[in-house]
């Protein structure tokens, strides 16, 4: 029996900018480019290699560039995870001398806390800095915790994939630095949207997040910085990564960067003002609702709401049915039907978790739609449970 399709005025709406954005048609027009001109080995010295190297130089300084980095600084990966993965492992190995400790938020993408456990499992250990309700950490917990004896290494993720709330990165680094403890920030949801801040060491970020096509991640490694390459030797991207860059869908995401980044402003204006409608509206017209994060300090195109008496999973397909491409929980480990470790370290509702992120096609025509269905869709919803008279 065929599913039913949704009414045909129910025209698809994609609010999950937070895993992809949609492809930006600069990137599009750029990866066609690069298929006809990129295919060649960029390490060879033929003709079509030092076109490819040509493309390949090219791209790297235009990323390093916004980044405000040296091109040799910049190392292209085969995904955001896997620059995450080497960025955590990369750098405790680059340090062992100094101690086993590695020193992480609670709130950490899971790429990053499958690399601490990887870690521990070595024989390591890792400390996890608490949030408060907001998703921030305290600066004056995070220094105490790097002046630990034995700490080598810290991680703090730019901004919250989940809730969006900005982390003090600058006085981290800072005290980072006063005790001469390496910061590697994932920028990952942050890159193309707000500022990257000041005082890390190491930095990660991914392409398919900002509007390029997946397969590429960043991995920056500041000059001075002790980082050990966690895979066995290779000559390519100065060590750090192994393997045949995709070098069309790097060009592809830095062609991307460079417009989103130039149109980041004002665009993070838009978005701010139909997220605080969100924030406004969901509150007002949902009963026993509780946005989540920090209401100002925050990424400007996410929000995240919880819904009491819901089941996730049963709102995200009810939502999906009417045209809403949404996440509920953790988006990379909603497999698991497991609570989101993220809304769980901030004490904060988990039930019925739906996180809207808007991208640059988003309109507030969809917004507005979004807001006049959500309270029909969790009433629906509460009184199949038998939940009532709310």
């Amino acid at each position: 029996m065929n599913p039913v399709p949704p009414p045909e005025s129910a025209t698809p709406v994609y609010f999950d900018t937070a895993t992809a954005a949609p492809l930006h048609p600069v990137a599009r027009q750029a990866l066609l480019a690069a298929l006809t001109d990129g295919w060649a080995d960029p390490a060879k010295l033929y003709t079509q290699a030092r076109r490819a190297r040509q493309l390949l130089d090219a791209a790297r300084a235009a990323t390093a560039d916004i980044l405000r980095v040296r091109p040799d600084e910049l190392s292209f990966t085969a995904s955001g995870t896997t620059a995450a993965h080497a960025a955590v492992l990369g750098g405790l190995a680059g340090r062992r001398r100094a101690g086993s400790t590695l020193v992480h938020s609670a709130i950490e993408h899971s790429a990053v806390l499958h690399a601490a456990q990887r870690h521990v499992a070595a024989g390591g250990s890792a400390v996890s800095v608490p949030v408060d309700r907001l998703g921030r950490i305290d600066p004056a917990a995070w220094s105490a915790a790097v002046s630990a004896p034995g700490v080598a290494y810290a991680a703090l993720i730019s901004a919250s994939h989940e809730v969006g709330t900005v982390q003090p990165v600058t006085a981290a680094a800072r005290a980072c630095a006063d005790v001469g403890v390496p910061l590697y920030v994932d920028a990952a949801q942050s890159l193309g949207r707000v500022p990257v801040p000041e005082g890390w060491s190491v930095l990660s970020a991914s392409a398919h997040k900002w509007g390029g096509p997946p397969g590429v991640g960043l991995l920056v490694v500041r000059k001075g910085t002790r980082w050990l390459s966690p895979y066995p030797e290779d000559e390519r991207e100065a060590g750090r990564t192994p393997g045949v860059l995709n070098l069309p869908a790097i060009v592809a995401a830095a062609a991307a960067l460079r417009a989103v980044s130039a149109d980041a402003v004002a665009e993070a204006a838009r978005l701010s003002t139909l997220v605080d409608r969100i924030r406004a509206t969901v509150a007002a017209t949902v009963p026993d609702v509780e946005v989540v994060g920090d209401p100002i300090d925050r990424l400007p195109h996410l929000v995240t709401f919880s819904c009491l008496y819901v089941d996730g999973e049963a709102l995200l397909h009810a939502l999906d049915r009417r045209g809403f491409a949404v996440s509920s929980g953790s988006s990379c480990t909603s497999s698991t039907l497991e609570p989101s470790h993220v809304l769980a370290a901030m004490g904060v509702l988990s039930h019925g978790n739906v996180r809207i992120s808007l991208h640059r096609e988003s309109t507030a025509a969809e917004v507005d739609r979004f807001l006049a269905e959500l309270p029909t869709v969790v009433a629906d919803l509460r009184a199949e449970a038998g939940v009532v008279g709310l």
